[in-house]
């Protein structure tokens, strides 16, 4: 019997998030490709997304394309169809509600989507899936530890990284499997703080040296 491939969650995020994240890419045949988009723990490679069209652009020349530009009141991105899927922005138009389910893509570091499934909507579920994530959000607030907790954690995710030093550095996948004392997201999350503030770099994606 022939393997079944296991289907990837499409995960409901706001664009903001999505432009937070951090663009993963594998190397295949010496090219680089987006492999996924890591947001806290979570790996996105599908995104369910209701958002309103801002801007639609079609090139019905010898390479077809077309694309719309989306906006959800926190952010705005852009997706993407290619040659059959053409038909798949047929009926949309400027100020159109649409749920977008798709994949995640990258292209000049610029992410977009590449849809499967487009749909219009009543304006009402915009503020519905506002209300939703937030919601979400919140119940993950309560449940961060405390900022003793976080110290703890941070000095033991130095401390991984700097030992990590005479093997020019550390994944970031191995730092989470080592460290048992805090839920994967709360280690990547400070993981990206300590990148944001300059105290470890990312000499390739997904791999951490400590700078200081």
């Amino acid at each position: 019997m022939p393997e079944v491939k296991k289907r990837e969650t499409a995960h409901k995020q706001r664009i903001v998030d999505l432009q937070r994240g951090n663009q993963i890419f594998e190397t295949v045949e010496g090219n680089q490709r987006f492999k996924f988009l890591e947001l806290g723990n979570k790996q996105l490679i599908r995104i369910n997304l209701i958002a309103n069209v801002i801007d639609k652009y079609v090139s019905d020349g010898e390479r077809r394309f077309a694309s719309i530009t989306v906006d959800d009141g926190s952010g705005q991105i852009r997706a993407r169809v290619f040659g059959e899927d053409f038909h798949k922005f047929d009926n949309l138009s400027q100020g159109d509600t649409i749920v977008i389910i798709g994949f995640l893509k990258s292209f000049n570091n610029e992410l977009y989507i590449l849809p499967e499934i487009i749909r219009k909507m009543d304006t009402k579920y915009l503020l519905i899936r506002k209300l939703e994530i937030e919601k979400s959000f919140q119940s993950f607030q309560q449940s961060q530890p405390k900022k003793q907790e976080i110290k703890v954690l941070r000095d033991e995710v130095i401390h991984l990284i700097k030992t990590a030093e005479e093997k020019e550095g550390i994944d970031k996948e191995e730092i989470i499997l080592s460290l048992k004392t805090a839920e994967p997201q709360i280690i990547s999350q400070e993981i990206q703080k300590l990148l944001d503030e300059g105290i470890i770099y990312e000499p390739r994606p997904g791999r951490v040296r400590y700078l200081g």
